[in-house]
């Protein structure tokens, strides 16, 4: 690590397996979020790998899990993708069109708020 770094912060995913390594349960800890082995159903984890220029990647979902909530989760997930890019790159233009995608989206998978 680089000599700058004045602390670290952990956070933690655990997941329970069936015997078909299928996620039974899912646990996450973030001390800085003071979260602690809050349960959820699903998750998407994204890293870059500057080295190989590629995304590494991480989805899991338990079968708790309703596809009515995979609906939205993705959706949620979208919206905030947009959010992160137009905060990253201030890319307005093309932030729009993913925001109107988003939109689509909720129309088609019936999910649009009321």
């Amino acid at each position: 690590m680089s000599d700058t770094i004045v602390r670290t912060s952990k956070i933690e995913i655990e997941v329970a397996l069936d015997n078909d390594n299928v996620p039974e349960e899912m646990v996450w800890s973030a001390e800085d979020g003071k979260i602690n082995r809050e349960k959820t159903t699903g998750m998407f984890l994204a890293m870059w790998d500057k080295r190989s220029q590629n995304t590494m990647k991480i989805d899991l979902w338990t079968k708790e899990m309703t596809v009515d909530e995979m609906k939205i989760f993705f959706h949620q997930t979208l919206v905030s993708m947009s959010d992160a890019f137009e905060r990253a790159t201030n890319e307005k233009a093309i932030v729009e069109d993913l925001r109107d995608y988003c939109m689509h989206f909720a129309e088609k998978m019936n999910i649009e708020k009321k």
